[in-house]
């Protein structure tokens, strides 16, 4: 009888019709827009790129790294010849995915830390933590490739140490502390690097955006009377997007060489434990809905388009691919707003600052 009752609940809210229906026209929008790119518009260039003449090791570091897509795309990069540095909040799952590899791939190059993104306490201290292993361990000094990966669906708020909002600071503050801090292994690299930001169509949801202190680390969200799981999935997603492409822009200013580049990948619908939270039913529902319709994929074959992000030329930089083999369409007129992008920017470097102030 309780459970009836939270499901009819959930069913009169708007988390649930946002869910039903707008991210569902999101998704169809964003199979329109690859339809319609590849009648009308050019080839895809292909995303496979050479195979550099360097003698050490590449070295990709992937977040949400224990289950789901981020654990497909660790063992499909393992196999690609990267040490796969995995990082997830659970000593136990860390352990569980490591052998789990393993048994698939003997040769698989694996280094484990546990992280919580959404602390960021934890994120200085994994920022050490590989430093010191890169040196231990007589590795180059630099990253290669940075999947932020790891993101949740909470359906109640949960405020972090900070005082943040869990989901924001999980799907996109943690995002881009980890790769402020990271920037400098990602220049030393010998070889042109990457980050591929994982985000998502339901961006497309999000019809506006404010990025003040308390909307970006999700404050504003915890006043409201019912919790808009919804809207803050959709608002983290979009802040990724347009950190995406304001990060390419900043790397521009001050390489021209794509050195460094970045961007975001959206791999569609994709089976996994990221809507747990949510009524079972929803979750039946949703799952048998877009399989029906051909849109539901597995983490295995999701993680081919962020293989297909992660290893484009070096000059395709600041694209939002989507649909695997390579495919980018363009993302909502929103998160390509370059003056929404910038104040996203300067409020998140603020926080990264006052961040860095309180945990060094």
């Amino acid at each position: 009888m309780n459970l009836m009752k939270e499901a009819l609940r959930f069913i009169c809210s708007s988390n649930f019709w946002r869910m039903a229906l707008f991210w569902n026209i999101a998704l169809l929008f964003s199979y329109f827009q690859l339809l319609k790119k590849s009648i009308f518009g050019s080839k895809s260039s292909s995303s496979s790129c050479s195979k550099s003449n360097h003698s050490h090791t590449p070295i990709c570091v992937i977040t949400g790294a224990t289950s789901g897509l981020g654990k497909a795309t660790a063992f499909a990069l393992s196999r690609k010849g990267f040490y796969v540095v995995l990082v997830g909040r659970s000593s136990h799952l860390l352990s569980k995915t490591l052998s789990d590899i393993k048994r698939q791939n003997e040769n698989a190059q694996l280094k484990a830390f546990e992280v919580d993104i959404s602390s960021f306490q934890s994120v200085f201290k994994f920022r050490n933590s590989l430093e010191q292993w890169l040196f231990e361990s007589d590795l180059h000094s630099s990253v290669q490739l940075l999947v932020n990966n790891a993101g949740i669906l909470a359906t109640s708020c949960r405020p972090t140490v900070e005082g943040f909002d869990r989901m924001m600071a999980t799907n996109y503050v943690g995002a881009f502390t980890l790769t402020k801090l990271l920037l400098p292994l990602l220049r030393n690299s010998p070889v042109p690097s990457r980050v591929v930001n994982v985000t998502s169509f339901t961006h497309r949801s999000a019809f506006s955006g404010r990025f003040d202190m308390d909307s970006v680390t999700g404050v504003n969200f915890s006043r409201s009377k019912q919790y808009p799981c919804a809207r803050i999935y959709e608002y983290s997603k979009l802040c990724l997007l347009l950190f995406s492409y304001q990060l390419h822009r900043q790397l521009r200013l001050t390489d021209d060489s794509h050195h460094v580049s970045v961007v975001a990948v959206d791999p569609g619908a994709v089976k996994t434990n990221i809507m747990h939270e949510l009524p079972s039913y929803i979750q039946v529902i949703a799952f048998y809905g877009l399989k029906i319709l051909g849109l539901m994929q597995s983490p295995e074959d999701a993680a081919e388009s962020v293989i297909d992000a992660a290893l484009a030329p070096p000059e395709i930089s600041g694209k939002y691919f989507f649909g695997g083999q390579g495919r980018t369409i363009e993302s909502s007129a929103l998160s390509g707003d370059p003056k929404m992008a910038k104040e996203l920017w300067d409020t998140s470097c603020l926080i990264f600052n006052e961040l860095q102030q309180t945990h060094t």
